[in-house]
């Protein structure tokens, strides 16, 4: 249930509430065209809908799902945010993890080459196509390639009239593109220039990364770019014969979000892609393969590959994997309230982190989190930056703080605070679902499709969460946490600027090492609020206010004040975050107060002017009266 885990996510990182505006509020859709026929292909109301086939959760009703006679699935809903937009998602279920050797790189070149040329859009003419229609390439058309899946995107502002023209279109993309050598040619230079421009110190990372801890499986030798070799090896009739084996009815899945009747939207689908029949044998999916210990691998669990790297212009940062093999789950309630649970002993184990990194640690930042990896392991994660080339005393200090949460269960008032937060954040995606744009739902309901579970209502993942309440025990987090921490193989990589720092054996040893359990972390019962502050004080005079004058829509809704003292204030009110406000304060002179000789401190001062606190109250006391 895609929207557990993202809220979870959320919460378990203490991302702050945005400072500026929101989305825009809600608004009247587009006047609906008149009612159409309902189409033979939409599931109905006694079915269990292709998305949750196998689970007990809650259907989504504001989704429409529907499957054509040959295979291929779609899931379809009103949405009025932006008005008049459409948001169309068509993903095809391949990705880098079904290439075969000699095909490294196909999958991102196809996407490249749907763009190029294909039955209803001449050579070169795409951009044009798509800007004719309303929609900028680029930002409103896209396209996206990973190791599981390939994704169009397609969000079409002011749709009504334009919807039949852009399904035409997308059609012949995906059905029909033009394969010739001629475009192989155009298109395999561009490819590698953006091989070449994306490189560097970044690549070199993302690709020891995924060398070392998915080492021995598909994933580790299988990026989205492809290699050199293949790339300038790609002919027109092997990517016709790529083609052929994925791009087919039954290895795609069309979501679309927009202002128009579901059963509009469904109706263009069936009428654009219902006689759409797969070339040839269609592909079968690959084994991706599962985490395993190198033979005589030591430790608990078993220490496997480490590597270090050296990047002069990176700072130093430490993570190791414990890493277990990924299998398909039945999406249940009962399998969600495990991962709410998850969520809430990484989010204790974080905040306890935090806590170590504030009272002196000697590490700058640490954090646990859980992932399930290209359908290839069930993966924690565990990275933290070093402040010295000390890493063994930072590596220590982390280890210790988690220790302590595998041997102890948290008190019930860690459990409490949690558990509110957590609260909190999924009550406020109920009270933002009205506002929720049309691509993100979009967006949302496919990553489900990727990760083989299902979506649900914002309203509904609060509930089930609500009902759960008396399940979330001491014991019940402990349990969870120390499941996190079990694994097949752990991995672990190094990344610092400095040469001789470390070396592989040197890591894998200090990963085997016992460490003592540190509960100095564990945050005392202390409670703190606004009614124990020293009072505001004396309201200051309001010397002028007035409009600020924009004739934008929304925006001439905002007031500029001005204070006695000087202060200015703009205030909008705006209910698109329901129950927020959101304050920022802007004082000084910016970059205008710096000389030529402390502009470097500029950057560095934001870099190092970290929250601590504030009077007599340190930023745990911070974090406790605003949690």
């Amino acid at each position: 249930m895609t929207a557990i885990l993202r809220a979870a996510r959320i919460c378990a990182l203490l991302l702050p509430v945005a400072l500026l505006a929101g989305p825009l509020p809600a608004q009247e859709p587009v006047q609906s065209s008149p009612t159409v026929e309902r189409p033979a292909s939409l599931q109905g109301e006694g079915e269990v809908p292709w998305l949750y086939e196998g689970s007990n959760v809650p259907v989504d009703r504001e989704w429409k799902f529907g499957v054509l006679d040959n295979g291929l699935r779609y899931a379809v809903r009103r949405n009025g945010v932006p008005p008049g937009q459409v948001s169309i998602r068509i993903r095809m279920d391949v990705g880098s993890l079904h290439e075969r050797e000699s095909e490294r790189g196909y999958a991102h070149l196809l996407e490249h080459l749907l763009f190029r040329e294909s039955k209803y859009i001449a050579a070169g003419e795409a951009i044009a196509t798509w800007q004719r229609l309303g929609a900028g390439f680029g930002n409103d058309t896209n396209a996206m390639t990973t190791p599981t899946g390939t994704v169009y995107q397609l969000d079409l502002p002011e749709a009504r009239g334009k919807l039949e023209q852009a399904f035409r279109l997308l059609s012949g993309m995906v059905r029909d593109p033009v394969l010739t050598p001629a475009n192989v040619a155009a298109e395999v230079p561009i490819v590698l220039a953006e091989r070449r421009e994306n490189g560097g110190a970044r690549r070199r990372v993302s690709d020891a990364r995924r060398e070392t801890f998915f080492a021995g499986q598909r994933l580790a030798e299988r990026s989205t770019i492809g290699t050199e070799e293949t790339l300038k090896a790609a002919t027109a009739e092997a990517l016709k014969d790529f083609h052929g084996r994925w791009y087919r009815p039954e290895k795609t899945v069309i979501a679309i979000a927009g202002d128009a009747p579901p059963e509009e939207l469904a109706r263009l689908i069936e009428r654009h892609f219902g006689d759409w029949k797969g070339r040839g044998d269609a592909g079968v999916e690959p084994a991706f393969g599962d985490p395993v210990a190198p033979e005589g691998a030591q430790g608990t669990p078993p220490v496997g590959e480490t590597t270090v790297l050296v990047e002069p212009d990176l700072p130093r940062t430490f993570t190791y994997a414990i890493l277990r093999p990924w299998r398909a789950v039945e999406d249940t309630i009962a399998y969600n309230e495990g991962l709410l649970l998850d969520g809430l002993a990484l989010q204790l184990i974080n905040r306890r982190l935090e806590k170590r990194a504030r009272a002196g640690g000697s590490f700058l930042y640490a954090q646990v989190e859980q992932e399930d990896i290209s359908r290839s392991s069930d993966t924690t994660l565990v990275s933290f930056a070093p402040l010295t080339q000390d890493w063994q005393a930072a590596l220590s200090d982390v280890r210790g703080v988690i220790a302590d949460a595998l041997q102890s269960p948290p008190t019930q008032e860690e459990i409490d605070r949690e558990v509110a937060e957590f609260d909190v954040g999924f009550k406020a995606q109920v009270d933002e679902a009205p506002v929720a744009p049309g691509g993100r739902l979009a967006d949302n309901l496919i990553s489900a499709v990727d990760i083989r579970e299902t979506t649900a209502a914002p309203a509904t993942v609060l509930e089930i969460f609500r009902q759960m309440q008396s399940r979330i025990t001491p014991q019940a987090i402990l349990e969870r946490t120390q499941a996190l921490f079990k694994g097949d193989v752990i991995r672990s990589i190094y990344l610092t600027p400095a040469t001789g720092e470390a070396d592989a054996q040197r890591l894998a040893q200090a990963m085997r090492e016992d460490v003592e359990p540190d509960a100095s972390a564990r945050l005392a019962a202390a409670s703190v609020s606004f009614e124990d502050q020293p009072a505001i004080g004396t309201p200051g005079q309001v010397v002028s206010s007035r409009p600020i004058g924009s004739s934008l829509p929304f925006l001439d809704e905002i007031e500029i004040v001005e204070l006695g003292n000087g202060v200015r204030a703009q205030l909008w009110p705006n209910d698109a975050e329901p129950g927020r406000v959101a304050v920022k304060v802007r004082f000084g002179s910016g970059y205008r107060g710096f000389t030529e000789d402390t502009a470097p401190y500029a950057h560095l001062g934001e870099i190092a002017l970290i929250g601590s606190g504030l009077g007599e109250l340190g930023q745990e006391e911070i974090d406790r009266i605003r949690t």
